[in-house]
């Protein structure tokens, strides 16, 4: 019996195709630095999957949100605390008052640092360091959407072009899809633009004008999603140049 050749679809080729190898790189240690002198880690989650940058990112900005919430009130205490501890110890009093308030005075003087730009410049140069992680992940896979959005549009195009239904809608979903990823893709950037209005007043102590997120929309075509990836690209620039003023992001 002769054989007989039976041509195979470009799309049913490539899915049955074996799956390439792809060399997972570890993501990069992540510490962030506490005005109190602790310092936060991100743990590892035996019950995820393998661990990125982003992953390991947005695990730490998690850990990042409740104490940033917690420190307002803090800080304040701090800054009253700092005079008034100065004028209780100006007059006479007893001995054993003295000794009570210089002992008071010295546990409390590690925590006078937090209001101080020397103290709290480390904190904001880590979490500015954290936020560009973030964005350059987010920018990342905002460009690879882009690709992918492109290239259904110029496969639909083409299938229209030849009359082939059958790949039109299934093309066509796959943009759907790709389209609903996208706007869960932008919803990403709310807790960053949150995390930066969260630190204008630590931002203030150190002397560091707030960094504000420029309006991005909710257009998730594939426009739109460029021109947020020109405005994400200008806020990083930004936050680089100050971060770079403030000894730079930890290697």
């Amino acid at each position: 019996m002769p054989d007989i050749d039976i041509p195979i679809p470009d799309e049913l080729r490539e899915a049955l195709a074996a799956p390439k190898c792809v060399n997972l790189d570890p993501p990069k240690p992540l510490k962030l630095t506490l005005p109190s002198g602790g310092a936060l880690s991100v743990p590892a989650d035996l019950g995820s999957n393998i661990p990125n940058d982003c992953s390991v990112s947005f695990s730490m900005m998690l850990q990042l949100q409740p104490i940033l919430a917690s420190m307002d009130c803090i800080l304040k205490i701090l800054k009253l605390l700092k005079p008034l501890s100065d004028a209780v110890t100006s007059p006479p009093p007893t001995p054993a008052l003295v000794k009570d308030i210089v002992n008071a005075v010295a546990d409390l003087a590690p925590c006078f640092l937090m209001v101080t730009p020397a103290g709290i410049l480390p904190f904001i140069r880590d979490i500015l360091c954290l936020i560009l992680r973030l964005l350059r992940c987010l920018i990342g896979q905002v460009k690879t959407m882009i690709g992918i959005m492109s290239g259904l549009t110029i496969e639909i195009d083409k299938a229209k072009a030849g009359g082939n239904d059958e790949l039109v809608a299934s093309l066509e979903c796959a943009q759907g899809n790709a389209l609903t990823s996208a706007g869960e893709l932008l919803k990403a950037l709310d807790p960053i633009i949150s995390l930066l209005d969260m630190m204008a007043p630590i931002m203030a102590i150190g002397g560091i004008d707030a960094i504000k997120m420029p309006a991005l929309g909710d257009d998730a075509s594939v426009e739109g999603m460029q021109t947020m990836v020109t405005t994400l690209e200008t806020v990083v620039d930004t936050i680089q140049g100050v971060v770079d003023a403030i000894g730079g992001c930890p290697s």
